[in-house]
């Protein structure tokens, strides 16, 4: 008999399904908050062919994800988008994806704290007349997300399936009312007429529409946790890009009826926080604004779950490569987490919010904007990466895959990811409300930490050539019910 009681724990594997990968997905975009927050200024930015731009941003990202879940089912490696890219591009570019990928998902998680906090703070004044500090709030908030992050993964799912669903509903509800009332002014499809699209403020707006989707490509991730990811890792990815770009832009849609075609953009200039509270205050009744406040906080909760869950991951699989220090890949006897790496995340977390708290930074404008926006540009720069890497690595191996996934979607997603990401930069003013100065050093930080991993790569080479060697290399263990397929050699 084999003595197991001193095995090295595992995450748990077989435990996500599709579903609960797609609902960590999904809450890490926070619809309610991306349409309550940020929705009302795609319409004063773009006007009322705001909804369309959400569809664009969704069919980009599908496209995207044509050859990128094809590369999944061959590509076994927990690291997601830096072992895609080490593939494709070699082990220098996947050093610095692996750091890029590091800063957006820290960036996109710790500065959500400021918003949570102040997103709280107005809640329990507006309802209980609680005046709490933000910081607080944010602080208790961190506690919060770490244990959520140190339970096990499907702890996480649950809570994130309930919140999500939540969510979902209050939005679903407003639309329900919006659309059995016929509006403000009789239903129309305006929005979508095709000269809307080329309106002077859309590229602002569908810069803000690909942010709001923002992690989508975490499924990956999970994969060492998944039931059969050869199946559901794609399928989750597909489910989440659909939900999100057709669910906002419908959503979007109906509070524009709400308001009607020709009034909608002076009622979001006018109360822009207020919009979608006022809506569903005049449609359904006081009491869903009262729930739709408290179901911020919770989507913000999920979000940051989310975000926690899939930097813990991240931080995990850089641990066991050697290049980050090896405690951070401890998991938990128990839970089968990767609790270092949390309780490393939280403290940093910690430090940042008591840093922007005694220089007296405001939670929104400065925390969230300032530290999520670089976190932002990572992602969808590691998406390009990520789109160039497929089909140089599939002329590098032996496959059944047609040309339309290997090829072609790639190509056109290259192209649409390399036009989002100058609409993105070209318009990051309209997302951090900053000055040029501080615009300019945030969208620096993203090349600074990819030549930063080139670097680094380069000296690994040379200092520790095994660790270079093994980079990204497939796991020796074999996922249940997948056979290992063909790996090139990365340069």
């Amino acid at each position: 008999m084999t003595d197991t009681s001193t095995a090295v724990p595992t995450l748990r594997r077989g435990t996500l399904g599709t579903a609960d990968i797609a609902f960590f997905v999904v809450s890490a975009a926070a619809p309610l908050t991306v349409m309550a927050g940020v929705a009302p200024l795609a319409l004063l930015v773009g006007g009322i062919g705001a909804p369309a731009a959400y569809l664009a941003a969704g069919v980009t990202l599908a496209v995207f994800a044509v050859g990128f879940t094809t590369m999944s089912r061959h590509v076994r490696h927990g690291g997601g988008f830096y072992a895609y890219i080490t593939r494709g591009l070699g082990r220098p570019a996947g050093f610095g994806a692996a750091l890029l990928a590091l800063l957006g998902y820290l960036a996109m998680n710790i500065g959500v704290y400021g918003l949570l906090g102040s997103a709280t703070h107005d809640t329990l004044l507006s309802l209980a007349g609680w005046n709490v500090p933000w910081p607080v709030l944010a602080l208790i908030g961190v506690a919060v997300i770490w244990f959520g992050g140190f339970r096990s993964i499907d702890f996480g799912a649950k809570v994130l399936g309930v919140l999500l669903l939540a969510e979902t509903a209050i939005l679903v509800l407003l639309a329900v009312a919006v659309l059995a009332k016929g509006g403000a002014h009789g239903l129309s499809l305006g929005a979508f007429a095709p000269g809307r699209m080329t309106a002077g403020g859309m590229p602002g707006v569908l810069a803000m529409a690909f942010a709001a989707f923002t992690g989508f490509e975490s499924t990956v991730i999970y994969r060492r946790e998944a039931r059969d990811p050869a199946r559901t890792i794609p399928r989750a990815t597909y489910i989440a890009v659909a939900f999100l770009g057709l669910f906002y832009a419908f959503i979007v849609w109906t509070v524009i009826q709400a308001y009607g075609d020709q009034q909608v953009v002076a009622a979001a200039a006018k109360d822009p926080t207020g919009l979608f509270f006022s809506a569903i205050s005049s449609y359904v009744g006081p009491w869903a604004a009262d729930v739709m406040h408290v179901l911020i906080v919770t989507s913000l909760l999920a979000s940051l779950l989310a975000f926690h869950n899939a930097t813990n991951r991240y931080g995990l699989a850089m641990a066991e490569e050697g290049v980050l220090p090896a405690a951070l890949g401890r998991i938990h006897a128990k839970h089968r987490s990767p609790y270092v790496a949390g309780v490393a995340q939280s403290i940093l977390a910690v430090v940042v919010v008591v840093a922007f708290a005694a220089a007296g930074a405001d939670p929104y404008t400065q925390l969230l904007l300032w530290v999520n926006t670089p976190g932002m540009l990572a992602l969808v720069a590691l998406q390009l990466l990520a789109a160039v890497a497929v089909p140089l690595y599939f002329r590098r191996v032996s496959h059944s895959e047609g040309p339309l996934r290997t090829v072609v979607a790639p190509a056109v997603a290259t192209l649409l990811l390399g036009a989002a990401l100058w609409l993105v930069v070209a318009n990051i003013n309209l997302l951090t409300g900053a000055s040029s100065t501080v615009n300019l050093t945030l969208i620096l930080l993203v090349p600074a930490a990819f030549a930063a991993g080139l670097g680094y790569a380069l000296r690994v080479r040379a200092s520790r050539p095994r660790l270079y060697a093994r980079f990204a290399a497939e796991p020796a263990e074999e996922p249940v019910g997948e056979s290992a397929p063909a790996v090139p050699a990365a340069s």
